[in-house]
């Protein structure tokens, strides 16, 4: 990696299944940033038990995510790749960032508000300070740019305003990052229900397809889901079903939604769900093997994850020993 290239951070949560939407709008997003980028991707573990986790699961889940984001093509020589909870700096820098945040900047986020009403009984400060870790994520790897979807660009502004705000205190010291919104990132849509986005927290199975998913659970899924009462393969308004069905279609197979719809002229909606189905299953299979090889091999997983968490902590360590000086912390020698 060479400091030539912007830096780009971006985290993922090991809270649930992976889905073909989260693939689509986010995963491959990271694979195609590689190249004219340098990535710093967090498997964003802390931020995770801001709602209560099992351990067990929680455990099983992060792993799954690091081997499922190396299947799909997270390359180590072009990206850092690491669990948030093997760097200590990010909750060191974030206790000095608590101390330069206003509290009525965090009772502001709206996305605080839609937790804790999901959350009632476990309105956590972890859940309201959560901003802060965020913000000492990027600020910590001097971030030039970080991908940002709708639901975190509050989280952007306020890390913005927390680094200005130090920085003007104590002289420069953090990169004020941007929001990067990716080239590529179709909305997938639920199966069931097309006019809502495709979420691994839908209670319907069905509603979504897992990158794990099985061959014929997911051919299963594709037959059932939501279409119209027409009989038509077109792309346009009010045929949500089909128009998403489209959409995975030919981001799976690389063809234009114009191509798309002329190779399905005049056929009907099950040899059409159908053959999308059997694109997904062929498209899944490889990121499945080596899902399944990278599971087997656990000590070179070990291995991709601890030298990672190394190579962050390095470049974490940068920051943090300047920001100790700045707010009057004697070094350790």
């Amino acid at each position: 990696m060479t400091d030539k290239k912007p830096r780009i951070l971006s985290g993922i949560q090991p809270s649930g299944i992976i889905t073909l939407g989260n693939y689509i709008g986010a995963i491959r997003n990271w694979v195609e940033l590689q190249d004219e980028f340098e990535c710093f991707y967090m498997l964003a573990d802390l931020h995770t038990i801001t709602v209560r986790q099992t351990p067990a699961d929680l455990r099983k889940r992060s792993l799954e995510l690091m081997a499922l984001l190396l299947a799909c093509g997270v390359d180590t020589e072009k990206s850092l790749i690491f669990f948030q909870s093997h760097v200590p700096e990010h909750t060191q820098l974030s206790w000095v960032l608590n101390c330069y945040t206003q509290m009525g900047e965090l009772s502001r986020m709206t996305q605080f508000k839609d937790k804790a009403a999901k959350n009632a009984n476990n309105i956590n400060a972890g859940l309201f300070t959560y901003p802060v870790l965020m913000a000492a994520d990027i600020l910590l790897y001097q971030a030039d740019l970080v991908p940002v979807g709708k639901d975190q660009t509050q989280h952007l502004e306020i890390c913005c305003d927390i680094a200005q705000r130090f920085n003007h205190a104590l002289s420069d010291t953090f990169t004020i990052p941007k929001g990067y919104i990716p080239k590529v990132g179709e909305k997938i849509r639920s199966l069931q229900n097309p006019t809502a986005k495709m979420s691994k927290s839908d209670a319907n199975e069905n509603a979504y397809i897992s990158l794990l998913d099985d061959p014929d659970t997911v051919i299963r899924k594709f037959k059932r889901a939501v279409t119209d009462s027409e009989a038509e393969i077109a792309f346009r308004e009010g045929k949500d079903g089909i128009n998403n069905l489209l959409t995975i279609y030919s981001v799976i197979t690389g063809k234009t939604i114009a191509e798309s719809e002329q190779e399905f002229a005049g056929k009907g909606y099950g040899d059409f769900k159908l053959a999308v189905g059997e694109a997904v299953v062929s498209y899944l299979k490889p990121i499945q093997d080596k899902f399944n090889d990278y599971m087997n091999n656990r000590d070179y997983l070990q291995q991709i994850y601890t030298k990672g968490a190394e190579a962050a902590s390095y470049v974490a360590q940068k920051t943090l020993r300047k920001v100790y000086k700045k707010v009057g912390f004697i070094p350790k020698g």
